[in-house]
């Protein structure tokens, strides 16, 4: 039984690194003009989702503390904290949606509901940053953004899922 363990641990951290160069690569990403500072895809929640669905929110919710702590190193404390409130509300809610709605939304419907849960986090920590509400105005269009990414993310997700479950297949032991 601790062998399986380790197997699942090699395969979170493998995931973490993952997401962590997803993350990394769209930080290289221009600003999109229209949109907030730091406004990206979120091309590393798609191996948040597979992680949530396979390894269960824990693992998944371990993998967006470290890749908010790596927001922390490379971008500051704001990022981090933004990073760490979207992701955790996303988390929750691809665990939930992957466990109970899976057949209602697919995964792209999930992957829309998301990027919406990450953008209200980010809009929520964006206000006890800043301390006004004013930042709330960004919310239609973030709504829309997050829409367009969700789509984006849960295509790339369907895609690329063979792969990962590959890979996963390799560390299930």
């Amino acid at each position: 039984m601790k062998q399986r363990g380790t197997y699942r641990l090699a395969l979170a951290a493998v995931l973490c690194a993952q997401a962590l160069a997803l993350s990394f690569l769209e930080g290289l990403l221009p600003p999109i003009p229209w949109l907030p500072p730091g406004a990206k895809p979120g091309l590393s929640n798609i191996i948040i989702m597979f992680a949530a669905d396979s390894l269960g929110l824990p693992m998944a919710l371990t993998i967006v503390l470290i890749k908010s702590g790596f927001a922390f190193l490379t971008r500051g404390a704001s990022a981090a904290l933004m990073s760490l409130a979207g992701g955790v509300l996303s988390a929750i809610a691809m665990r939930l949606l992957l466990r109970y709605a899976r057949q209602t939304f697919g995964l792209i419907g999930i992957s829309v509901i998301c990027a919406l849960c990450h953008n209200f986090g980010q809009l929520l920590a964006a206000t006890v940053l800043t301390g006004t509400k004013q930042v709330l105005y960004y919310a239609p269009m973030l709504a829309l953004f997050g829409a367009l990414t969700g789509v984006a993310t849960g295509v790339i997700l369907r895609a690329v899922l063979p792969a990962l479950e590959k890979q996963k297949r390799y560390f299930d032991r």
